[in-house]
Order: C-alpha cells, then sequence, then structure tokens
C-alpha cells in the first residue's frame, strides 16, 4: 500500500501514514470498535466524491452537479434496507453519536426523559453521560447488569421505567458481551409509552449476517455505526418506519449537519455490497465463535470474564480478582508494547477512575478478518494473559512482541486482497 502523490506533496503525512500501515500490518488490532476494512472500501472512501458538496437528499439537494452522488447514496440505501429490512433509512450522519443525536432531535424536547445504560455497565456516552450533550439537554436516569450475572435486568429495567416514566428507552451497548433481546426492551417502552431507540453500533455487521436479533422491526429507532463488525466506511446510519421518515431527515439535514461527507457514504456503499455476499455471513459466524473461543482461553488462564463469556464479537475482563494491582491502564499500556492493541474499560460495579479503569475490552472482528480462526483466539488469550500477569516484566513481553510477529506474518494484511470479501 503507497501513497506516492502524498509523499511528493507531505512527506511529513506520509510518513505518518506509511507508519500506521506498518502498525496495523505489525499489531494484533483487538479495540472491539475496529476493524480492516477492504481495499475497495478503502479507495471509495478516497475518491472524487471528497470534492462534492451535496446538501440535502438524492433529487432534493441544494446544489447542482449531483447526479452522482445521488447514485452513490440511493445505492447505500437500498443495500441497508437489504440488509437489515428497514423500512427507511438514513446513511448521511457522520458517526453513531450523530446517528442517535438525530433520533433525540426528532423526538424529544429538552428536559424530556431518557432511561440508558450506565457507562460503567457497558452503555455509552451518547446515551446520556454527563459529558455529553445528551446528559446536558435531558434528563436521565441509567439502568445496570445485574451485579451478580452481568446480565441485563429486563425485570429491573422494567420497575425502573415504569418510576421513571421515560420518554425514551435506549437499548444497545459498547461494552455488553450478551445478545440483547430488544423484543422484551420494546415490550417495556410500550407499557410505559416511551419510544425505544435501539443503538447497535457495535452489532450491526452480525445483525445484518442473522447472527444476533435484529432490533430493526422492534425498536421504534434503529442506529448504528457503519465501520465496526459491518466493515463499511466510517460512519453512522438511522433506520426507522415511514412514520418517523421525514422527521429524522430533518433532524440529520439541516437539524444537526450540513453537507454529507459523500466520500464515507460511497465507503458505505461499497462495504453493505460487500456484506451482502454469502461469505459475509461466514464471517460474522466465525467473529462470533473466535469471540467464545478468546472467552474459554481467558477463564482457563484464570481472568474473571464478565458473565462468563460472550455472544458478540467482544469479551469484557474484570481484573479485581485475578489481578488486583493491575489497572485497565497497565494491562493496556503493556499489551501495546507486546504488539496486542485493546482497550482499558470500565466493569460492572468499577471502583476505579474511567480514566484507568478495572477491566479491558477485547474484541474479535479486525482479527477475523485477518483470517484467525478459534486455535488462534485462544493462543492469543494466552499471551494477553501472560502480559497482564507480568505487565511490568521486559523479557516476557519481547517474548510476547515476537509471537505477534508470527502470528501477523503468517495472517497478513494488505498484502493482496485475499482475505477480503470480492462481491460478484
Amino acid at each position: 500500500m503507497e501513497y506516492p502523490h502524498v509523499h511528493e506533496t507531505d512527506p511529513d503525512v506520509a510518513a505518518a501514514l506509511d507508519a500506521e500501515v506498518d502498525r496495523q500490518r505489525d499489531t494484533l488490532a483487538m479495540i472491539a470498535s475496529e476493524n480492516h476494512v477492504s481495499p475497495a472500501v478503502m479507495e471509495a472512501q478516497g475518491s472524487t466524491l471528497t470534492n462534492k458538496y451535496a446538501e440535502g437528499y438524492p433529487g432534493a439537494r441544494y446544489y447542482a452537479g449531483c447526479e452522482n452522488a445521488d447514485e452513490v447514496e440511493e445505492l447505500a440505501v437500498e443495500r441497508a434496507e437489504t440488509l437489515w429490512g428497514a423500512d427507511h433509512v438514513n446513511v448521511q450522519p457522520h458517526s453513531g453519536t450523530q446517528a442517535n443525536q438525530a433520533v433525540y432531535f426528532a423526538t424529544l424536547e429538552p428536559g424530556d426523559k431518557i432511561l440508558s445504560l450506565d457507562l460503567n455497565h457497558g452503555g455509552h456516552l451518547s446515551h446520556g453521560h454527563a459529558a455529553n450533550f445528551t446528559g446536558q439537554l435531558y434528563d436521565v436516569e441509567q439502568y445496570e447488569v445485574d451485579p451478580e450475572t452481568g446480565y441485563l435486568d429486563y425485570e429491573g429495567l422494567r420497575d425502573h421505567a415504569e418510576s421513571f416514566d421515560p420518554d425514551m428507552i435506549v437499548s444497545g451497548y459498547s461494552a455488553y458481551p450478551r445478545e440483547v433481546e430488544f423484543s422484551r426492551i420494546q415490550e417495556t417502552a410500550d407499557a410505559v409509552d416511551a419510544y425505544h431507540l435501539a443503538d447497535m453500533a457495535h452489532i450491526t455487521g452480525l445483525v445484518a449476517a442473522g447472527v444476533h436479533e435484529s432490533p430493526v422491526g422492534e425498536a421504534d429507532f434503529v442506529t448504528g455505526s457503519t465501520h465496526k463488525t459491518i466493515r463499511a466506511g466510517r460512519g453512522g446510519i438511522v433506520m426507522c418506519d415511514e412514520e418517523h421518515a421525514d422527521d429524522v431527515d430533518a433532524a440529520v439535514f439541516p437539524g444537526g449537519q450540513g453537507g454529507p461527507l459523500m466520500h464515507n457514504v460511497a465507503g458505505k456503499a461499497v462495504g453493505f455490497r460487500e456484506a451482502l455476499q454469502p461469505a459475509f455471513r461466514e464471517y460474522a459466524e466465525q467473529v462470533v465463535a473466535n469471540a467464545r473461543a478468546l472467552a474459554d482461553s481467558f477463564a482457563e488462564q484464570g481472568f474473571e470474564v464478565v458473565s462468563g463469556g460472550t455472544d458478540t464479537h467482544l469479551v469484557l475482563v474484570d481484573l479485581r480478582e485475578s489481578h488486583p494491582d493491575v489497572t485497565g491502564g497497565d494491562a493496556e499500556d503493556a499489551l501495546t508494547e507486546a504488539g496486542i492493541v485493546l482497550n482499558a474499560n470500565t466493569v460492572p460495579g468499577e471502583t476505579r477512575s474511567p480514566f484507568d479503569p478495572s477491566g479491558i475490552r477485547a474484541g474479535t472482528a479486525a482479527l477475523t478478518t485477518r483470517g484467525f480462526g478459534e486455535a488462534q483466539l485462544r493462543e492469543v488469550g494466552e499471551l494477553i494473559y501472560r502480559v497482564v500477569d507480568a505487565h511490568d516484566d521486559e523479557s516476557v513481553i519481547a517474548d510476547v512482541r515476537e509471537r505477534v510477529a508470527e502470528l501477523t506474518d503468517e495472517f497478513p494484511l494488505y498484502e493482496d486482497d485475499e482475505q477480503f470479501p470480492t462481491p460478484e
């Protein structure tokens, strides 16, 4: 992968881009919100559509010359409707957070009530955290997972909703490893006359492939990110029925954004086409199988795995029992030095600062894209435990880094296109 024009125009940026290619090739990407997109998606995202202003929607733009942008956006929408079975799709949000913002703006007034999962229990900043606009504009209360099991407490959520009487209930999570029963949450929302926003940011690809229950057709609104398990262009997406379509579209533009990033929309369209191929279901099934193998490996080594396992692409580890003197930040730093890139994360019942919490979160989407299977994820689990267990031992870190280099050589990234789906 080369950047000849950037090298000529801006050697400093070119050097950083080259270094990033090397970093991705030579490390194990295990941040659960990351993946490796195909060269085709990257070509679309680097296309001449970056030059085009296309405020508005296909057939109703504010500028001339949008005929090609219209075609690309229409393709992205049609493919998304097919992938998720949605009545209406807006592919313009710049991110998952802005997709959520559009739903809030379309349905709520400042001061309205939102009930969402606490960040320490696997929620997301855009669901009502005090540092986010949602926590500043709306009256937010938060539910929790069962502290004993790590699973969502659906009955407790129902009781909380009946006492709080929210205008909106938010489901979908950034660090919850179990399958979400969206239909049960919709029943609660119906019982208290609240909207239900299902944010499937992390599991868009798993839902598209049919390996996770779909919130589409259950929840009033569904949002997601398009660059995680769906492996398309970076950005967000909103889905709803026709009743809310006009309000959602107006909340995206002009309510919260100006012109869409049409090059990103092109990346979404290409990635959605890839996800419509039969091979994508096999990929998504392998993502989950790999995550379960990783969780089993962690448990066998002695880590406390939150909820005892996983149904998705991520595994959450609480270090307090096995390594009480090692913080998530300690683990993250040592693992990065060893070539394994994941993130420190809060855990249910968190007792440390969110800036240096008690857990780590590991995802399998990117490694599955590289071709890793269950055997490799079991070994990676062992390598992670070795580093955490001796996080200040340079010799152990060096040994693990050497093994990581062997694995990355065995499963190369961006050396050719064979590990990525080619639509027929």
